[in-house]
């Protein structure tokens, strides 16, 4: 009988915020001039506020309370993974909006410097790509066949998520994930951030 050791997680839940927030972030990408050039120069295929803006949650008010909503949860998962923080809570490190269109990718990464790290999905149309997830163990896997089409999540290579409307995924930020191509003729919204615990 087998039993599991060293589970990676990853955290599920809704968040619904008031409404609006999908023409707040659109509004943002439009102004921003710097994330536009970034996004440009660095072939993001859309907009990010990744590396340009670092004050959203005092930009916009929806955008601060979204950030108290995820917040919540990143104290919830904090506690499923029994991370002693010696009476600490984790907090905001960063917080970004993408806007990808059709055909965007975001290569697979890790969020150094982060101890978990998420995404709230504001706009998802159909075919916008899902986020993928992969085995951290890959890279120590020389010899091991590859695994079954059916085989359980927690078997696979590779896990791909498809993303809602309100939907809130949470991680540890060592985990790398990549979002696969935009398909679809809308922009794909969302908020991603990082949390640390220092």
């Amino acid at each position: 009988m087998s039993e599991k050791l060293f589970v990676t997680s990853l955290y599920r839940s809704r968040i619904t915020v008031a409404q609006g927030l999908e023409k707040t972030c659109l509004a943002i990408a439009a102004e921003d001039r710097a994330g536009q050039r970034w996004s440009k120069t660095h072939g993001y295929g859309g907009y990010t506020s990744y590396a340009s803006l670092n004050d959203l949650t005092r930009r916009a008010s929806i955008l601060e309370d979204l950030e108290r909503a995820i917040a919540k949860q990143v104290r919830s998962f904090a506690r499923e993974l029994q991370f002693d923080l010696g009476g600490k809570t984790p907090a905001l490190d960063s917080l970004w909006i993408n806007v990808m269109d059709k055909g965007a990718v975001h290569t697979p990464h890790i969020h150094p410097h982060a101890v978990i790290s998420g995404t709230y999905y504001v706009a998802v149309p159909p075919r916008a790509g899902v986020l993928r997830f992969e085995d951290p163990r890959l890279g120590l896997m020389m010899a091991a066949p590859p695994r079954k089409p059916n085989a359980r999540p927690e078997n696979r290579s590779f896990v791909d998520v498809t993303p809602k409307p309100g939907l809130l995924l949470l991680w540890e930020s060592w985990l790398r994930h990549g979002v696969e191509p935009n398909g679809a003729r809308g922009k794909r919204i969302s908020v991603s951030f990082n949390y640390r615990t220092d």
